[in-house]
This record gives C-alpha cells, structure tokens and sequence, in this order.
C-alpha cells in the first residue's frame, strides 16, 4: 500500500506571516497645538511608525508592488504636516494612523508623536497610539 504525504493536513491553516516596517524620527514642522502661540508659528514634531505587515507572498520578485511603500507613507505625512493648523497630537497620530491603516497589509500601525520644543527641561512631549486594521 502507497501513502501519500502532504505539506500539512488539508484542515489546518498556513500560519499568518508578517513583518515590522518602521520609519523612525522623522522631523517635521506642523501648526499644532491649542495655544494662542501655537496657531502663528510651525514647532517641530517627530513622528515614528512601526507597521506590522502581512505578508502576502514572497517577495522574491525584488518589486516594490509586493510590499507596503514607506515612501509613499513619508509623503503623505509630510502633506498632513502641512495640511493646515490640528489642536492636538492625538488628533494628528490619528490621521497618521489612519494613512497607514489604508493599505489593508497593514495589520497594526503604532504612531508616535512627539512636540520638540515645549519644555526646555523636557526632550519632548507627546502620545503613541495602537491601532489595528478594521479591514481585516
């Protein structure tokens, strides 16, 4: 009698595969803030992302299609950054979240936000979010 022999029984499913992509300290001039003084004059923020991404097949292809492009990503941060006055950090690591969070490989997108330059006493102040794919 012959048996046959398969990768893995035909019930149990393929492991879900991902990877971390980051963009670390990227430094932009944004309105933001609910002062009176932070509505005339742009600070400086720096915002960090770090994007688990589905893998969805192998990417030896070499093709930037394949996986999630954090060109694209950078581009359109920098557009929100310039994009007019947000009162709050939480607001902005939002719409920040949300960009990233379009491209349905994007599982989970943590979005750090940080003010430069409030307290001379302080690096820097600001929040980090966690938000998931609600496509998924």
């Amino acid at each position: 009698m012959k048996i046959l022999h398969t990768a893995r029984p035909p019930d149990v499913e393929a492991p879900v595969r991902t990877r971390r992509m980051f963009v670390r300290d990227l430094a932009l001039d944004c309105l933001i803030g609910v002062h009176r003084y932070e509505r005339d004059g742009r600070q400086r923020v720096r915002i960090n992302l770090s994007l688990d991404v589905l893998e969805t097949g192998p990417v030896e292809r070499d093709r930037l299609a394949e996986v999630v492009n954090y060109d694209t990503l950078v581009v359109r941060i920098r557009a929100l950054a310039g994009d007019g006055h947000v009162n709050l950090v939480e607001t902005f690591a939002e719409r920040v979240a949300a960009i990233c969070l379009e491209d349905r490989r994007v599982r989970r997108a943590v979005v750090r936000v940080e003010k430069l330059d409030v307290f001379d006493d302080a690096e820097s102040v600001g929040v980090e979010i966690e938000r998931e794919n609600a496509a998924l």
